[in-house]
């Protein structure tokens, strides 16, 4: 009476571990070079949530089962399956019980935006790119002051000199990979990835002499996408804490 029971429950247990393993080639699967980061995204938003409520109604249904067989093995096997799918099934909880945060339709951010940093080597040629390194003026300048009214240009003690071999330093940290940079004019282009599906976002970097101090602009754009949902804020606020001024 107990070995099918006992099986079932392997069972279940295995189809939970096989959807984990689906569910982290699909997140990391860009990073592996399996796919473009847009896919990876697609395949994220069609088939996690489905794959976590299956694996999450399985373990329910068969711990269930298995607790009426008086089969404990088979039921903590179903129940920690349960708990492979609730937890893939966090963001969504979370989401649901914390206030959603809204992001404005932009995905161009600068500490600069009178004057933005403009990209001098990058062009409308880069791979995967759909958005322009063209600036998109006071619409976007007025949604970024409200959004992210903490973003502005590093103003710091060192010479310009200094600044730009820390701002390079910087960037070198937070794994950018340098694509230019210019010593004489201060400033350097980069791009750097997004932790989970690898897109591609686009730096420069700028450092103009103040007296015998300096300022630090910083500019970054996404290649896809009408909303970065922060992305880039980020990006930059990063950038600000790690700078040693």
């Amino acid at each position: 009476m107990r070995k099918e029971p006992s099986r079932l429950g392997s069972v279940i247990l295995g189809f939970s571990l096989l959807g984990l393993l689906a569910v982290l080639i699909i997140l990391f699967g860009a990073r592996l070079g399996l796919w473009e980061p847009i896919v990876g995204f697609q395949l994220a938003r069609t088939y996690m949530n489905p794959i976590a409520y299956s694996i999450l109604g399985l373990g329910v249904v068969g711990c269930i089962y298995q607790l009426v067989v008086s089969n404990r093995c088979g039921a903590i096997k179903s129940a920690f399956a349960g708990l492979v799918g609730l937890a893939l099934l966090a963001p969504v909880i979370i989401s649901s019980v914390m206030p959603a945060q809204s992001f404005p339709p932009i995905h161009d951010i600068t500490t600069n935006t009178n004057n933005p940093p403009a990209f001098l080597v990058l062009d409308e040629s880069r791979k995967g790119a759909k958005n322009s390194l063209v600036y998109g003026g006071a619409e976007v300048a007025e949604m970024q002051k409200k959004a992210y009214a903490d973003i502005a240009p590093i103003q710091t003690s060192k010479t310009a000199q200094q600044a730009f071999s820390e701002s390079l330093r910087v960037a070198n940290e937070m794994g950018w990979e340098i694509v230019a940079q210019d010593e004489n004019a201060l400033r350097f282009e980069a791009s750097a990835r997004t932790p989970v599906f690898q897109f591609v976002d686009d730096v420069v970097v700028t450092v103009t002499t103040e007296g015998s101090a300096s300022r630090v602009d910083i500019r970054s754009v996404s290649r896809i996408g009408r909303s970065d949902r922060g992305a880039n804020a980020a990006r930059i606020r990063e950038f600000i804490e790690t700078f040693d001024q």
